[in-house]
């Protein structure tokens, strides 16, 4: 992680693109990471650190903010998606099902097999719901036909198919009230709601909040801020969309010197610090040379406090 040539490659961008109106609102790139699929950002505020895969590359980061310091954890498959469940385990999904990790041993051991043998797919987004469940959707490979489906896991390893026809599996919030859930299926360009009963986990009168236009970029990964507003990383759109999650109204953009924006996750004491993943897979060697910063994490200070991502119980 050259954090020599990554500071000066972003003080670059920041001299070129300064006076640009789109970009008064810019995230700070926080380390040169280079992952080819960086996802799954998630703050533990339990223990005070950043979660964060690499999809393509197998690999688990954890970030310590305290210190400034970083772990790394290799694993024999695609990680789609990470979740706390406390300060010595992990739950990940894993390809084709859920597994838990020791970070002391690296011991892997598996929640639940899901989709065995469904080669056509993976495991891609997923969070817990207020109650510790753990929601995790999988995904075409090709991204060109609905074989993924929605599921609910619990940590005995049950598990419930809550929806299917799925292209692309991805974001995914609840309200504060414990009564709306947010979701994305990124080709479809829509953000929806559903009603969202706590104690059964029963979701219900799926319904359009907001399409995103192909010109903001194609909805990935989404945090969800005390306010309930939602803020959504854009690929191809090179920002964080703040979207009013009554409404579905845009209410502001967070620039991202990368084109593919993946996910976001609310940290830090006071979860006023917005961690931001990027990619630099699906990218022209044209592209690479505009955002040469693609792949790397970045941060952004924002006014209003993230909510706590429930941990895996």
């Amino acid at each position: 992680m050259n954090t020599i040539k990554s500071s000066l490659i972003f003080c670059l961008f920041l001299v070129l693109h300064s006076c640009t109106p789109d970009n008064v609102n810019l995230a700070s790139l926080l380390d040169d990471t280079e992952s080819q699929l960086g996802e799954g950002a998630i703050w533990d505020h339990d223990n005070g650190r950043l979660l964060w895969v690499d999809i393509l590359s197998k690999t688990l980061y954890l970030y310590y903010p305290k210190d400034d310091s970083y772990q790394a954890h290799l694993l024999p498959g695609r990680i789609g998606t990470v979740v706390p469940i406390d300060k010595r385990y992990v739950a990940l999904a894993i390809e084709d099902g859920i597994y838990r990790l020791d970070l002391e041993t690296e011991r892997l051991d598996t929640i639940a097999l899901i989709e065995p043998g469904l080669d056509i797919n993976r495991f891609n987004d997923g969070k817990c719901d207020p109650s510790g469940r753990l929601w995790a959707g999988t995904m075409n490979l090709a991204e060109d036909t609905a074989s993924g489906s929605l599921y609910c896991i619990l940590p005995d390893g049950t598990f419930e198919r809550k929806l299917d026809q799925i292209t692309i599996s991805n974001g995914i919030v609840w309200s504060s009230d414990k009564r709306k859930m947010y979701y994305i299926d990124t080709p479809t360009g829509n953000i929806d709601v559903f009603d969202y009963d706590d104690e059964s986990g029963k979701i219900a009168n799926r319904r359009l909040l907001r399409h995103v236009e192909k010109s903001l970029g194609f909805p990935d990964g989404m945090a969800i801020d005390s306010e309930d507003n939602l803020w959504v990383g854009l690929w191809n759109g090179n920002a964080v969309a703040k979207f009013d999650g009554k409404t579905g109204e845009l209410l502001d953009k967070i620039a991202v010197p990368a084109h593919n924006v993946t996910s976001c996750a609310f940290g830090g004491d006071q979860l006023k610090t917005l961690y931001i993943t990027t990619a630099r897979v699906d990218m022209s060697d044209d592209e690479l040379k505009q955002y040469p910063l693609a792949g790397g994490l970045f941060t952004y200070k924002v006014d209003v406090s993230g909510a706590k991502s429930p941990n895996f119980r």
